[in-house]
């Protein structure tokens, strides 16, 4: 029937967190869109910084808020000047809010979907070949260690008349296991012939629930006497 849903909003609180931490009854269309421009905000004065996600929670009126960046150096600038200037910006969006900024370093990009997806973009933006970008990236994603990658490139690809869609995957994409930890990012490159949506797929493995040990034990020890007096029955 051709219905999708995210991977990332599908797995909300088994394998993902969400990205606004606060709860309202009466403001909360309020502060719904308060984020959704500190996030518009952020990744347009970040642009070149690399931002993955932006993280924000609530306090009253404090708002803390994460930027997850592969080059963090580029958003806080020289001597914290760059990030100086944002604070103040985002304490007169948000109306003079106690806002608290930091930026944290993504330590392995090629496994981050969005940073994956950011960079196929601007590479598409560049003309460079389709084919080979996108194999290029699946190689990277491949050697830094996970265990699958989807790849989804669709447009006018290469200034074609008719837009299509075209797909690249290695290894192995269990898009329906909710234990499983898969990170999924787009990003659209702006070409001289149009828009191109890419959609990134990358599986680092399965996250299994853990047992506390004294239930772990508990559970064991009744199914071994379950088994004793069966055999002695």
């Amino acid at each position: 029937m051709g219905q999708k849903v995210n991977p990332r909003g599908f797995r909300l609180g088994i394998t993902e967190k969400w990205r606004s931490r606060w709860y309202e009854e009466k403001d909360y269309s309020h502060h719904l869109h308060e984020d959704f421009r500190i996030r518009q905000f952020l990744e347009e004065k970040f642009r070149r910084a690399g931002v993955s996600k932006i993280v924000i929670e609530r306090a009253m009126n404090k708002i803390r808020i994460n930027v997850f960046a592969g080059r963090p150096g580029i958003a806080i600038g020289k001597k914290g000047d760059t990030i100086g200037r944002v604070k103040k910006d985002l304490e007169k969006l948000t109306g003079d809010a106690n806002v608290f900024l930091n930026v944290q370093e993504i330590t392995q990009p090629d496994l981050d979907a969005k940073l994956v997806a950011d960079k196929i973009a601007f590479q598409l933006q560049r003309k460079t070949g389709t084919k080979r970008v996108v194999r290029e990236a699946i190689t990277r994603v491949m050697a830094a260690g996970a265990e699958g990658v989807r790849i989804t490139c669709k447009g006018r690809i290469a200034g074609a008349e008719i837009a299509r869609k075209e797909w690249m995957k290695e290894g192995r994409i269990p898009l329906h296991t909710l234990r499983a930890k898969i990170d999924y990012g787009c990003a659209t490159s702006h070409t001289s012939y149009g828009c191109i949506g890419i959609k990134v797929w990358i599986f680092t493995g399965e996250v299994l629930p853990s047992l506390p040990e004294e239930k772990f034990n508990n559970e064991t020890s009744a199914k071994k006497s379950k088994i004793q007096k069966s055999s002695e029955g």
